[in-house]
């Protein structure tokens, strides 16, 4: 059951990436949609990305190590940060 919910967790940790890199134009681009985020949040939303795809390799790391639980949590942390600052309201 473990290495089920590590596979979906995987997934929609790609699935995450995925969407971060197609709309990375929209935040870190030059042109006039952008938000023309300077050096540090280009470095921030890269490292979002990172993490979105290390996580579920920590997991399975973790899973195969003995550690379920800890798997679990690593490889879910993506999706529970970005439901997090989805619930933040926008700044006025």
């Amino acid at each position: 059951m473990t290495t089920v919910l590590l596979i979906v967790a995987a997934l929609v940790d790609l699935a995450l990436a995925a969407l971060l890199v197609g709309v990375s134009g929209f935040t870190t681009g030059g042109g006039p949609e952008s938000m023309n985020a300077g050096g540090f949040g280009t470095a921030a939303y890269w490292a979002a990305v990172v993490v979105c795809v290390a996580a579920p390799v920590s997991g399975f790391i973790f899973h195969k190590r003995d550690k379920a639980a800890a798997g679990l949590i690593v490889a879910f942390l993506p999706e529970a940060s970005a439901l997090a600052a989805l619930m933040m309201p926008a700044p006025s």
